[in-house]
Parts: structure tokens; sequence; C-alpha cells
């Protein structure tokens, strides 16, 4: 699988640890940067990611920041992005299996080198399921998301 990996200085050690990981999986990675603990942005990133998964270049994405909310945040206003800020195991991969999650986000100052290891893990492993109650769902995220981002969307529905 191609797998694109991402993150703001808070998030840099940790994802560098990843990109290894990751590797060694098997996946190709693109390492999108940042590429040192010098202070920057996590919106930078967070495109940078959400555009290579939209475009397809790449299959999913990890995304890292300090908490991994201000990532997960920006990654999501990009359309066709499912990004999930997870702290376990078992939404790394539920959020895959029920959700369609494509952006895996972690935050580089909560999770440890381990968790985020079985996280990345169960992330890339995972298969949406299709099942008739998630692609309804994941139907009606998606109508959500087409209303809005067409500003049609009527401020009753707001």
């Amino acid at each position: 699988m191609k797998v694109a990996l991402a993150s703001d200085h808070a998030g840099f050690e940790l994802k560098q640890q990843l990109v290894d990981f990751v590797r060694g999986l098997g996946h190709e990675v693109t390492d999108l940067g940042t590429h040192s603990t010098t202070p920057c942005d996590y919106p930078d990133f967070a495109e940078k990611i959400a555009a290579e998964v939209v475009s397809g270049r790449v299959e999913r994405g990890i995304l890292l920041c300090g908490s991994g909310i201000g990532a997960s945040v920006a990654a999501n206003k990009i359309p066709g992005i499912r990004a999930g800020n997870c702290v376990d195991y078992y939404s790394s991969h539920q959020g895959v299996e029920h959700d369609a999650m494509n952006v895996l986000v972690l935050g580089g100052r909560v999770v440890g080198v381990a968790l985020a290891q079985d996280m990345a893990q169960a992330f890339l492993n995972a298969k949406y399921t299709n099942e008739e109650r998630h692609a309804r769902r994941l139907a009606k995220v998606q109508a959500i998301e087409a209303r809005y981002a067409s500003g049609a969307a009527s401020a009753s529905a707001r």
C-alpha cells in the first residue's frame, strides 16, 4: 500500500519512528515532512497529506501534531478526507472498518512509540466492511460534506 506520513515539529520524532516502521511492514512510504523540530504549522502538513490521499497518489495517510487535535481538524476540512484522531488500538482499525477513515491522526506528545506502531499497523491492515449500516452512514456523511462544499446548506440545517 502507498502511505503518506506528515507531521509538524511536535510530531516529528514519532513520525520518524513510524516512517521506518511502516516501511518495515512492506508499505511504500512518502514522507511529506516536516524534516526537523524547527517550529512549523500543522495545517500546512494536514493539507499536504490530504492532497495526496484525495488525489489517489497514496491510499492512506498518517498525520501527527502535538495532540492530534489540530491536525485532525485541519485535515477534515478537505473534502474526501475522513481523519480520525486516535489514542487506542480499537479506534485505529474500527475507524477504517466502520467509517472508511483514510487518515490516522496521532498526537506526538500523547502517544508512545509502541502504541503508535500498534495503531499504525491496525489502521493499515484494516479494511472498510461496506456493511449496509456503515455504507448508509458513510453516504450521509458524504451528503453533508457535499452540501457544505457547494455552499447550498440552508441555515436551518446548521
